[in-house]
């Protein structure tokens, strides 16, 4: 929940404010230290109590020594989950304790999960949310908590998140005396492929779910054959120091497709760069790419494919050279990746990656995930339960080829319905410049949450999002992010770094 920031928004030309509105002010059904004596199914609440207004210190395994400030004065409930005996979820509910705006929103993990989100709960929180969150069954970010324990990945997957809602839920109806009026799930990465596995598992559950830059598993296959290609031999390995050279290249050669020269390539997929361009003419030196690292720059920005040509992940997009090495840095691909294969496809902790096959390995990959962690594209039952679904990706994602997401949207849609009807039930937009959930060339910052609830509570479909870029704290522009696969525009006049100087156009026939 990276974006939730109370930023001022333009939607369909109005002026929105996300300041929080408050219902008027009501005695709680049931005081804050009475909920550890509730009894919940296949749980039990380890603690209750209220935390005063201020600055916050989360104690508990997860929370690390970061201070939340300026939080109102909530109820912190934590409690411990056993949907199977080999069950042990961690989760914890946060409670206004007044100001309640009457809603709910659970958040979501990155990476691997194992830890409370707790700086994604002190969001929600100061917007007057009752907020939930997991630690997804496990404590820290390594997988090998799966090998011997099929019952914990299942609750990794998908089971603890639901399960975290369901007793969230109640907890709110006791101690409020009343259920929420929406609930939503706001998540990124890890928490973004959860909230599109709750859509599809449990359909009925959240009004609206956020879901950015969703991490699929599907990645980590690609990620292993991008490491194998680019460092397992020394001579395939390009320098973080040429990184820069690269990207200037690909600016050079992309930047101005879109009709303006800004800095950032509003659709990627529309450059076509050839990093032989850059190849040494004579030895190696910072400012060319040998004959081995041209090779792997075409690696990178090309698509993982069988030897039949069959597409397995689509390509790193070209703009996010200046983070290559979270893939292709090297000496070892990111555990994140490793593990996945060690303790979930091959369960062998001494599996080495260099022993990768893109081809077998990735098709025992989707066969173990394909009952649990993979993504399933019908969503028809949440739409039809009336569900709003907002996916975002940054086209400058170093971790999740962008492009994925695209392909997901696209498969919604055509099983799903036609999102073009108003309002619609789902939306993609896609971030120019904006690295994986944050960070990057491009604007990155936006407040999803408010655009999601003008959607659910008053019907109005979002036609863009508003979203700022700033350097050392200071907004130094700001951009339409467009509903896929419309494009921000410039108009011909003004700043080319003010929102109000761009609107939202369809690309030329054929573009898409």
């Amino acid at each position: 929940m990276r974006h939730l920031l109370p930023i001022t928004l333009v939607l369909a030309g109005t002026v929105a404010c996300a300041a929080i509105t408050p219902e008027p002010a009501a005695a709680a059904a049931q005081s804050c230290e009475s909920l550890v004596r509730l009894a919940l199914p296949n749980a039990s609440i380890t603690f209750a109590h209220a935390v005063d207004a201020g600055a916050f210190t989360p104690t508990t395994a997860g929370g690390g020594k970061r201070t939340f400030n300026d939080l109102p004065a909530f109820c912190r409930v934590a409690a411990t989950l056993k949907p199977s005996s080999d069950s042990e979820i961690k989760t914890e509910v946060w409670l206004p304790i007044t100001g309640w705006n009457g809603k709910f929103l659970a958040v979501g993990s990155g990476g691997g999960g194992g830890s409370i989100a707790y700086e994604a709960m002190s969001d929600a929180l100061r917007r007057g949310y009752a907020t939930s969150a997991t630690d997804d069954g496990h404590t820290g970010p390594s997988a090998s908590f799966a090998l011997g324990h099929p019952e914990k990945f299942i609750d990794f997957a998908y089971r603890s998140e639901h399960e975290m809602t369901v007793k969230a839920k109640a907890i709110i109806n006791t101690f409020y005396g009343r259920n929420p009026r929406y609930s939503y799930w706001d998540g990124c990465s890890g928490g973004g492929r959860e909230g599109l596995l709750q859509a599809q598992r449990y359909p009925g559950e959240f009004d609206g779910i956020i879901a950015g830059d969703p991490a699929t598993f599907r990645r980590n296959a690609w990620a292993l054959w991008l490491a194998n290609a680019s460092f397992k031999d020394p001579v395939d390995y390009i320098p973080p120091s040429k990184y820069p050279m690269i990207h200037q290249a690909v600016l050079d050669a992309c930047d101005a497709i879109d009709g303006l020269k800004d800095g950032l390539i509003d659709d990627p997929t529309l450059c076509h760069f050839d990093p032989k361009v850059l190849q040494c003419a004579g030895g190696d030196t910072p400012s060319c790419l040998t004959a081995r690292q041209v090779q792997t720059a075409r690696t990178i920005l090309s698509p993982a494919t069988a030897r039949s040509g069959r597409e397995i992940f689509p390509r790193l997009e070209p703009g996010t050279e200046l983070r290559w090495g979270r893939l292709a840095g090297g000496p070892e691909p990111a555990a994140l990746f490793v593990d996945y294969f060690k303790y979930i496809v091959f369960k062998d902790p001494n599996w080495d990656w260099r022993t990768f096959d893109l081809e077998r390995d990735s098709a025992l990959s989707d066969e173990v995930g394909k009952d649990t962690i993979a993504l399933n594209p019908d969503l028809t039952q949440f739409a039809e339960h009336g569900g709003k679904l907002l996916i975002y990706h940054g086209w400058a994602d170093q971790q999740v080829a962008p492009v994925a997401s695209v392909d997901f949207y696209k498969s919604v849609v055509d099983i799903s319905g036609d999102p073009a009807q108003s309002p619609g039930w789902v939306r993609l937009f896609m971030a120019p410049g904006m690295a994986h959930c944050a960070g990057g060339e491009g604007p990155d910052t936006f407040d999803e949450l408010s655009v999601m609830e003008q959607w659910v509570e008053k019907g109005k479909a979002p036609d863009q999002m508003i979203a700022s870029h700033s350097t050392n704290g200071k907004i130094d522009r700001t951009r339409p992010l467009c509903p896929y696969p419309q494009v921000a525009k410039y108009r011909g006049a003004g700043s080319q770094d003010e929102a109000a100087n761009f609107t939202c156009k369809a690309p030329p026939p054929g573009d898409k």
